[in-house]
């Protein structure tokens, strides 16, 4: 029986690992050999700047990219089809706590998710979305965590309270627009997207309010396995993607640039830096411990992670401080300033222009989080 039970596990690891995507040759073989996975996603411009920019060869890393799907992403890290990416912090609580074997080793960046009403609506307050109909990417997507984060926080039931409805992430302005739907959980660039259209406005916002505005959405994960066989490779390869982070804070246009000229996601130039200027890349370590702590007891208050979990040792068996990876390092770190490079208001307000008037909701009030 056991033999069955390992045959088994073998075939679906292979199924999972067939979902992905590699650039080269991803043996682990020697001590520098690093595979980085990724989506393809805005908010994934550290790795590609990181590749592109030679941070990771800085590190003396051989880096091999690794494209995988959403629907097997979490577990092609668990079973070693890749070790290292930066991801969602709430996508990984969950599985962390049933045991899968990862590591948080550093914050890349906050502000990615958003809970928006229709505009047509009267929804105010998170409060007036009790009894109302939420449409999301998927059940279990990082929106729809963050929308049962708050909803849990502001004493509503998300799995009694509130009817779930699951569209494309593409046709979620078109469920508000056809009245299918009373508000949406979202990620950027939809999110700031719809709002600029005038179809929503912000119910909860992660890059304005508290307490989420000061939380990461998004940290280094390692490998469990490989962090143990490799501390050296991880703590390069986290240092590699951080300095990555505060070099797309510091130039938005070029890290958006350089995200779509390389071809590592379907966006144009000016959408992509539309997106990436209302998020904000300013690494942390410290930061990230506290996201998780933060997420996780959230998420057990909402219901989504088990009633006996202690959230203190979920946080510390979730994270790994690794050698020469440290707030202060990041505090010392300086990037280039590219000319060129950076995202101005009134970039901003040209990109609002091309939308009819009548169709802008508040855009100006997104500006304040552009440097």
């Amino acid at each position: 029986m056991a033999k069955v039970r390992l045959i088994v596990i073998a075939m679906v690891g292979g199924l999972l690992l067939n979902g992905c995507n590699r650039n080269s040759n991803s043996a682990a073989g020697a001590a520098n050999k690093v595979r980085i996975g990724y989506v393809g996603l805005t908010c994934e411009a550290p790795i590609f700047t990181a590749v592109e920019k030679g941070f990771f060869k800085e590190e003396g890393l051989d880096v091999a990219l690794v494209k995988c799907d959403w629907k097997n992403y979490k577990d092609v890290l668990a079973l070693g089809g890749y070790d290292v990416t930066h991801h969602l912090v709430m996508y990984f609580l969950k599985p962390i706590e049933q045991g899968l074997d990862v590591k948080f080793t550093g914050g890349i960046h906050r502000g990615c998710l958003r809970v928006q009403a229709s505009m047509k609506s009267n929804i105010r307050s998170v409060k007036d979305l009790r009894g109302k109909r939420i449409g999301v990417p998927g059940m279990g997507t990082p929106p729809f965590i963050f929308a049962n984060r708050v909803l849990g926080a502001n004493g509503i039931d998300p799995s009694k309270e509130i009817t779930w409805l699951v569209f494309p992430a593409g046709e979620l302005g078109l469920a508000i627009d056809k009245g299918e739907v009373d508000a949406i959980a979202d990620s950027e660039p939809i999110g700031s997207m719809l709002v600029v259209q005038g179809k929503v406005r912000n119910i909860a916002d992660q890059a304005a309010d508290l307490p989420y505005s000061d939380e990461y959405c998004c940290a280094v994960l390692v490998n469990g396995k490989f962090l143990a066989r490799n501390p050296k490779a991880s703590a390069a390869a986290t240092r590699a993607l951080l300095k990555a982070a505060k070099w797309v804070e510091t130039n938005p246009a070029a890290a958006a640039k350089l995200s779509v000229e390389g071809k590592y996601l379907a966006s144009t130039t000016d959408q992509n830096t539309f997106a990436i200027s209302h998020l904000r890349y300013i690494p942390s370590v410290s930061g990230a411990q506290t996201a998780v702590k933060l997420a996780a007891a959230e998420m057990k208050t909402a219901g989504m992670l088990s009633p006996s979990t202690d959230v203190a040792g979920l946080a510390d068996r979730a994270f790994a401080r690794l050698e020469g990876v440290s707030d202060e390092w990041l505090n010392s770190l300086q990037v280039e300033k590219v000319a060129g490079g950076q995202v101005t208001p009134n970039w901003i307000k040209r990109q609002y222009a091309r939308f009819d008037p009548a169709d802008r909701f508040c855009g100006l009030c997104l500006l304040p989080v552009i440097q």
